[in-house]
């Protein structure tokens, strides 16, 4: 690993423990120090309770988040994440939860980012009913993800969150239950990271491909991030050599400099037929 952290603060703007999960993977292998930067609400920037809506993208939630970080700690390296939850690639049926993780290091002027996705967990359920809210709450891990609620509907602005033990969550639904004109109680998964482990555990598996990234310099010039940005189909098919959809280079490309460079893969020569527009159509 390159010892261009070594030593260095790099600050990380978060109100929500995320430096529990990012700082033991990077500081022992950078030998720098992430440093939690208070002072700037980053639930300004978009709730998922909806009570503020997110502008832009996720990464561009993301870089806002460390460029505050940095102003405000004087650090020429900012970290931050942002997390965001849809329907599952595959089927469309499942939620699916996307964490991106970004280091800005202004010395350099770079920005390399790391990913990590899969399920999530961000049920809700509408009911007036205490058994089928508590049976719903230990089917989610409740108390270990905590819940929010809401009367009547998912957009009823008053919102109740925080609830992280069971008798809060019972007064609180009898309270929202008391508020609401149609008599029933909208409860969902508090996915802010300190409320939601499962998202936690992903926000530290961004942070490992984050440190995977780093760990690649540029042959030109040094940076570090140089990765894989695209990858190029061809390969031929074992049967009858035909290109196939399955990919026969890599494009690597450095995130500073204008250096890239074609790599051929070496893990194999031929494509399995079932890639072969010809043999399998």
């Amino acid at each position: 690993m390159t010892p261009r952290y070594q030593g260095q603060m790099i600050a990380l703007l978060t109100q929500h423990g995320k430096e529990k999960v990012i700082a033991p993977v990077l500081e022992p292998a950078l030998g720098c120090q992430v440093v939690r930067v208070e002072g700037f609400d980053t639930d300004s920037l978009g709730t998922f309770t909806r009570d503020m809506a997110r502008v832009g993208s996720q990464l561009d939630a993301a870089r806002r988040k460390a460029q505050v970080g940095m102003e405000l700690s004087g650090c020429p390296v900012g970290l931050a994440s942002e997390g965001s939850f849809g329907p599952d690639p595959f089927t469309g049926m499942f939620s699916w939860n996307i964490e991106l993780l970004v280091l800005i290091d202004r010395r350099l002027g770079i920005e390399i980012t790391g990913m990590a996705q899969g399920p999530g967990k961000s049920a809700h359920l509408l009911t007036g009913d205490w058994s089928a809210l508590e049976a719903f709450a230990m089917r989610e891990g409740f108390p270990a993800h905590q819940l929010v609620l809401r009367p009547a509907h998912e957009d009823d602005p008053r919102v109740f969150k925080g609830i992280s033990d069971w008798q809060s969550l019972r007064s609180r639904f009898d309270e929202c239950l008391a508020l609401s004109a149609n008599g029933q109680v909208f409860t969902e998964l508090d996915l802010r990271a300190f409320a939601n482990p499962s998202r936690m555990q992903r926000i530290g598996e961004a942070a490992s491909d984050l440190l995977r990234r780093l760990a690649f310099p540029c042959p030109a010039c040094d940076a570090p991030g140089y990765a894989v940005v695209a990858r190029e189909p061809g390969l031929p098919c074992a049967a009858c050599a035909t290109p196939t959809s399955a990919h026969r280079a890599e494009r690597w490309q450095c995130v500073r400099c204008t250096h890239a460079q074609v790599v051929p893969r070496t893990d194999l020569i031929h494509a399995d037929p079932q890639h072969c527009p010809r043999c399998n159509p």
